[in-house]
């Protein structure tokens, strides 16, 4: 089969195994796109101000290949965010039908503990280290792999690629792929890169929301605190109350499946941060608390946030303070995505990373998801692979992907958009779409 040529796989491995200086200079050596633009752009969110600036390295990196790029930018009314939300599409159309690449480009902030740069790829033997490595920019390096590798063996395709490069996925209050498919702008079907480098056939996820409680009190000295009221030691009682509602809340089993061998999932409900004061000799003013709250698919939204709401009053009606709950952040649940390009995608996944096709297992998860909001919009199938893995720090100090995890992926992503790969169950040709 010409997808499976060996001299494919040699581009690929051409192209990612560089040393480090090679890596910045070569036009072809993709692990430049991680090392020298796509790692280094820093698309933190909060309060991801670098999403314009990563649209335009995509558009030189992919307009080389063919590819024409619009720019889509959210209404800030919309996304009730600071800065500017720059989404790209990038497509290349030939008439064929569309499979629709989709990659979140925000990362969350980089945090403390790195050993490594965390906006510069270090390479450590086999690792790849630097924010969003893993999730999900490497994914974006390991696409581009693909389609220079088919257009260097002027490989068939079934499908024409389009890039959706959004924006907001890490907590976000309005996801740019929402926007993107509320505006009916998503072409044919979605293939997410949100996901893991396993053997997983993807039946749904939790939604997720960040509640921002503030609470105020009067400030004062403290060594004379007459009149005033800690704002700290008066919200206590709903720190006491908020742990109370966490018990109940984990309580609550979802009937998703778990990934194999794992406990059944559950909601959660998050203490994720919490600060209030500035020095030894104040009284302090405000506390502001940070909730995230995981919702299964079987719960209901406004219930899920009035139950907190609720919890909040009740522990602070004597506190003297006043208050202000504020939604930073919600994705929707994804219920059942699979359909019919998930039996082609599992075969070409597997081949890529080497796994047999009988090995992949259904679960879902108590992660989150903007792919929800895409669901909600009129798009329910979303075939789903990635390069996560339980042990390579996803969110979390010295994030890394691996070059045989990026390889890996290259090759299923170019055998799945590969005419002949597979053709006998391509739904476009069952229905008539191909010849």
């Amino acid at each position: 089969m010409m997808c499976e040529d060996h001299r494919l796989t040699a581009l690929i491995e051409r192209d990612l195994i560089n040393d480090k200086d090679r890596g910045t200079r070569g036009q072809g050596e993709q692990l430049a796109v991680l090392r020298v633009g796509v790692i280094a752009i820093d698309t933190s969110f909060p309060p991801a101000a670098g999403y314009a600036e990563f649209a335009r390295l995509m558009e030189q990196r992919l307009t080389p290949l063919g590819f024409t790029s619009r720019r889509v930018t959210v209404p800030m009314a919309l996304c009730g965010a600071g800065g500017e939300r720059v989404n790209l599409i990038a497509a290349r159309r030939t008439g064929k039908p569309v499979c629709s690449l989709y990659f979140h480009v925000d990362t969350v902030p980089p945090g403390d503990g790195w050993l490594v740069p965390p906006f510069a790829l270090t390479r450590v033997g086999e690792r790849l280290h630097g924010r969003g490595s893993a999730d999900m920019k490497g994914s974006i390096a390991a696409a581009i792999l693909a389609i220079e590798a088919a257009d260097a063996a002027n490989l068939p395709l079934a499908y024409d690629p389009e890039f959706l490069l959004c924006t907001d996925e890490e907590g976000g209050l309005y996801p740019g792929i929402r926007y993107l498919a509320e505006q009916r702008m998503i072409g044919g079907h979605l293939l997410s890169f949100n996901g893991s480098a396993a053997p997983r056939i993807w039946v749904g996820c939790f939604g997720s929301f960040d509640l921002l409680i503030r609470l105020e009190g009067k400030g004062g000295h403290s060594g004379d605190s007459e009149g005033s009221r800690n704002a700290i030691e008066h919200a206590v009682p709903l720190i006491a109350r908020l742990m109370a509602l966490k018990q109940v809340v984990e309580g609550r089993q979802s009937s998703l499946p778990p990934r194999p061998g794992k406990k059944p999932l559950t909601a959660r409900l998050t203490i994720a941060a919490a600060h209030g004061g500035d020095k030894g000799s104040a009284i302090p003013a405000r506390f502001d608390i940070l909730l995230n709250r995981r919702y299964a698919p079987e719960e209901d939204f406004a219930a899920a946030r009035d139950e907190i709401e609720a919890a909040v009053d009740e522990a602070l009606r004597d506190s003297g303070l006043t208050k202000r709950i504020k939604l930073l952040g919600h994705l929707a649940p994804v219920s059942d995505p699979t359909g019919p390009h998930w039996p082609r995608w599992q075969h070409a996944f597997a081949a890529g990373f080497g796994w047999n096709p009988g090995a992949f297992r259904a679960w879902g998860a108590s992660s989150s998801s903007d792919m929800g909001w895409v669901q909600q919009a009129g798009i329910q199938e979303i075939v789903l692979g990635g390069l996560g893995r339980p042990d390579n720090n996803v969110h979390a100090a010295d994030e890394f992907t691996t070059i045989s995890d990026l390889m890996a992926l290259a090759r299923g992503i170019l055998l799945y958009l590969a005419a002949d790969f597979a053709s006998e169950i391509l739904p476009e040709k069952q229905d008539g779409r191909l010849e």
